[in-house]
């Protein structure tokens, strides 16, 4: 992003050759990623090389293509959240908040992006256009559900996209396709004109090649007057880093568990000082987003399920029709629960900067398939990590694990508790250097 922003500022790279180049990666898309092109980008992009030629500069993100996953509204674009059911949905009529703060600070959007059906599942395998592919093996999943968001990044796209984040989607992708996923702390940005999912846990993600990258675009999302200054250098000496070391925290993947390890040393050689924490609660905690993000999405969904149930990916149908008769008492419960023990995580973790574990307990499995040859469940797999933090509504990002090179990318998680998204996104800069 950086080298882009210079050259696109300094007249090296127009806006226009930049997003001409974009819009030719997405028409020549083989991933699955690209639901939609937004064809006036082209126009979009004139008016930005006019205003740098004016010598007008609206920030690092002038100019720079940026895809939106398919649940938020972009005006003059149908929002169909990977459904059928949304297939004769009319464009919009504006853009959601946060895709109108991107166009104020001078993003050129250039189309939608593929999500698992209406953002209900971590693998990105199940949607109406069909399963998006994970450019490292195109026969793996690239995890969800901004499948198509993570796919275009890491493949390149584009240097930057939108996702939303309800326990999993922006984090799980991001590790699975080997880039990095930022979800901030709960209600930071809106969610306003974005098809919800569970209204208590949903957040506005972004997913970028780096933590550079991930940086300039939070500073501007982020803040009314963001233009990048508020990015800050890598450095956590001093810093305490607590690592989750319960069984419930342990990646089943021998190489994301040494990856984890791995960067634990790269942080205590950075002058990190590293605790070892326990949580055992943390199961109980678990237990409860299902019931959360079960119950929600049923009462978003019930009418439709009533009376368009075939219309709905039959494993969506399966999921929400399996919370249909669940008593209020068992969501009240499981709100009630979920208080508790976030205080109960809260206390554990109160002199820790911020904690770190995988992201996800495997690496991109199979597409469609729903338990490993050795018996691991891959749904469960690929959200059990990341959940509890939408719970808590901490901060987190998922950056690549460092691996051998040629393995299948996976992701480390750094969650922010006396650090904010910045802060851990200074931290996650610190494992992107050798």
């Amino acid at each position: 992003m950086r080298d882009l922003s210079l050259a696109l500022r300094s007249g090296e790279l127009s806006p226009v050759e930049h997003v001409r180049e974009v819009l030719e990666n997405l028409r020549g898309d083989d991933l699955n990623a690209v639901v939609e092109i937004d064809e006036r980008a082209i126009a979009v992009a004139e008016e930005r090389a006019a205003e740098l030629a004016r010598h007008e500069w609206r920030g690092p993100l002038h100019g720079v293509a940026v895809g939106v996953k398919d649940l938020f509204d972009v005006e003059g674009l149908p929002t169909r959240a990977g459904s059928a059911l949304l297939a004769d949905a009319p464009p919009a009529g504006t853009d959601s908040p946060v895709v109108a703060r991107l166009r104020e600070a001078g993003a050129v959007i250039v189309g939608k992006l593929a999500t698992h059906e209406f953002a209900y599942g971590p693998t990105g395998d199940v949607s109406a256009t069909g399963p998006a592919r994970n450019p490292h093996d195109r026969e793996r999943i690239t995890g969800g559900s901004s499948s198509g968001s993570a796919a275009a990044v890491a493949a390149g796209y584009l240097p930057l996209a939108l996702g939303t984040d309800t326990g999993a989607s922006v984090r799980t992708p991001a590790a699975l396709c080997g880039i990095v996923g930022l979800k901030p702390e709960f209600g930071t940005l809106s969610t306003d004109g974005v098809f919800p999912l569970a209204e208590t846990l949903d957040t506005v993600g972004i997913l970028a090649a780096d933590a550079h990258s991930a940086s300039v675009a939070w500073d501007v999302v982020s803040r009314p007057d963001g233009t990048g200054g508020g990015i800050q250098p890598p450095g956590i000496s001093g810093a305490h880093v607590g690592v989750l070391v319960d069984d419930y925290w342990q990646a089943a993947d021998p190489v994301l568990a040494e990856g984890v390890r791995e960067a634990v040393r790269m942080l205590e050689k950075a002058g990190a000082e590293i605790f070892e924490i326990r949580t055992p609660f943390t199961g109980e905690m678990a237990e409860t987003y299902g019931e959360i993000v079960g119950g929600e999405a049923y009462a978003t969904h019930r009418e439709w399920l009533a009376t368009r149930r075939g219309e709905y990916q039959p494993e969506t149908a399966e999921r929400l029709g399996a919370v249909a008769d669940r008593p209020a008492h068992a969501y009240v419960d499981a709100q009630r629960a979920r208080r508790r023990l976030t205080a109960e995580f809260a206390a554990a973790t109160a002199d820790m900067d911020v904690l770190i574990c995988a992201t996800t307990r495997l690496r991109a499995t199979p597409i469609g398939e729903r338990t490993t040859p050795d018996g691991h469940p891959v749904r469960t797999s690929m959200l059990a990590l990341t959940s509890p933090f939408n719970l808590t509504r901490w901060p987190a990002v998922s950056v690549p694990a460092p691996l051998a090179e040629g393995e299948l990318p996976g992701g480390v998680q750094l969650i922010g508790r006396r650090l904010e998204e910045r802060g851990i996104l200074r931290v996650a800069g610190v494992l992107a250097r050798d």
